[in-house]
């Protein structure tokens, strides 16, 4: 029998097992003992807002019949693409996604939903279901399953002070009394955790700066690899509640791609592994480190097609990943920030990372400490790779679906070996230094506008639409939305203005 003594999960210690085993009779008995007096249904609209449907519990009956049949809603309210005379969609709740309301007052019970159309399948142009049938197609293409995880970096702004103040740019795993915003930081991990969410860690951030009698700190919460299905419902329901945390505590926090020139801006990136039948294929030899040799040989064909699938389509990736003009203030050259379309090890300029992995180390902790006898623990499913263009102006959804659908591309190219050999770049290689141009000018670029956005989504929309992943209007009005924002010339328009710049800002502080 599994302990639930640590788990963090409130439900899942209550019920006594994980949420993906939950079922009606579990939620509807907890409720009962528990003396639950509401039901919340979550749901995200296009642009992967955060939507609620409140429900009192009148009976039994009532809550059996809110849980079974769920409800309908007005789907030309939430999704722009839905005519008025055919709007009504259903939200089907999903057992697992349940978790106690950490707000409320009285006991509450929330969970997130699934859309279904009136003939009573799931409705084929939502965010959540595109990125179930990319998930299902790669399973089917590939054997594999795919995890991500999320980073959610993020500014805390507060009025400014003089107290334990941090130089620019300096906030770096800061901690109390420098990073003022680890209380707040802490509390949201422990909420999110309480519902659900699988975190890996938190802590300040290198951003750090004082503009117009603000205080600006960077934070980052980041996440464990789970189901990329799972893994999006996680990520949405973890902005929300640290959007209502920072709320009640009279704090504002954003997660705007860029605040300033100068400062550093916030990404979400997304980490990825794959499994099959369970078992991690990133790596061939636990005993080796995966960067030895020529920084690639320990990595699985498997894993460097997955990340050739990401190559090719990289400069459409932003379409889904960057869809506000604030995103390509982030992504300019030269900076931290990816604007080249390549891959390495440790090199954080790179659009594609391969982190520090425990491969082919020694028992370090024993090492360390002295009094362990070493031992041979395993721990290669901790190796993944890292995209690092998307940001908090991208649907949550659409964006883990589009990453799917482009690692699917890579099985599916002959050439993606070819391809992840033409766009590594060696460990240690800086791509920015003048010794290394000739590499840099024969690497793609990322697009730098919507508007360019858009153009390479057009190109690569066969990668979205191959398998049914993503239908052709979607990908149409996608492009109609990118291309609206007129923001072609924008970025050299606004260069060096720093009011221009806060103009276009405070109009997307809340994105995504």
């Amino acid at each position: 029998m599994t302990d639930y003594s640590m788990n963090a999960n409130l439900l899942e210690k209550a019920i006594g097992k994980p949420c993906s085993a939950f079922t009606r009779k579990d939620l509807i008995d907890f409720c009962i003992s528990h003396k639950v007096e509401f039901i919340n249904f979550h749901y995200c609209s296009w642009g992967g807002k955060f939507k609620t449907l409140n429900f009192v519990i009148h009976s039994e009956e009532h809550l059996e019949s809110i849980l079974a049949a769920g409800e309908r809603v007005d789907g030309s309210s939430l999704f722009p693409f839905i005519k008025a005379g055919e709007s009504d969609l259903y939200v089907i709740p999903k057992y697992k996604t349940a978790f106690l309301n950490p707000f409320s007052e009285v006991p509450t019970l929330d969970l997130l939903c699934s859309y279904y159309g009136r003939d009573g399948k799931p409705y084929g142009s939502s965010p959540e279901y595109i990125l179930h049938k990319a998930h299902q197609a790669l399973t089917a293409t590939t054997g594999l399953k795919m995890q991500t995880m999320g980073e959610l970096e993020h500014y805390v702004i507060t009025d400014e002070e003089d107290m334990y103040p941090v130089p620019d740019q300096k906030g770096y795993h800061e901690s109390a009394p420098f990073n003022k915003s680890a209380e707040y930081r802490k509390e949201a991990m422990r909420l999110i955790a309480q519902a659900g969410g699988k975190i890996k860690y938190g802590h300040s951030e290198v951003g750090n700066f004082c503009l117009d009698g603000k205080n600006y700190e960077q934070n980052e919460i980041e996440f464990l690899p789970v189901d990329i299905e799972d893994a999006a419902d996680q990520l949405v329901v973890a902005k929300w509640i640290m959007r209502e945390l920072a709320y009640k505590r009279g704090l504002k926090i954003t997660f705007a791609p860029k605040i300033t020139a100068g400062q550093a801006g916030s990404g979400l990136h997304v980490h990825m592994k794959f499994t099959r039948d369970g078992r991690s294929v990133m790596v061939k030899d636990i005993n080796v480190p995966a960067d030895a040799g020529d920084g690639k040989a320990n990595l699985t064909e498997d894993c460097r097609r997955a990340i050739a699938g990401l190559m090719m389509a990289g400069t459409s990736l932003p379409a889904f990943g960057n869809p506000n003009p604030l995103s390509y203030l982030r992504l300019v050259p030269n900076q931290e920030a990816p604007t080249s379309l390549c891959w390495s090890f440790s090199n954080r300029s790179a659009l594609v990372r391969i982190p520090l992995g425990w491969t082919g180390c020694t028992d370090m902790a024993a090492e360390v400490n002295g009094t362990h006898e070493a031992s041979n623990l395993d721990f290669s499913s901790k190796q993944t790779f890292e995209w690092r263009a998307s940001d908090g102006c991208a649907d949550i959804y659409l964006l883990m679906a589009a990453l799917c659908a482009a690692v699917r591309h890579g099985f599916e190219t002959p050439e993606a070996l070819d391809v992840a050999d033409r766009t590594y770049v060696g460990l240690g290689v800086d791509i920015h230094d003048r010794k290394h141009s000739a590499l840099a000018d024969s690497l793609e670029q990322l697009p730098d506008s919507c508007v360019a956005a858009a153009a390479e989504l057009e190109k690569d929309r066969a990668v979205y639409t191959a398998k049914g992943v993503f239908s052709d209007s979607i990908i149409d009005y996608m492009e109609r939305y990118l291309r609206d924002f007129d923001d072609a010339q924008l970025r050299d328009a606004i260069s060096g203005s720093k009011k221009l710049t806060l103009d276009l800002v405070n109009q997307n502080l809340n994105v995504g």
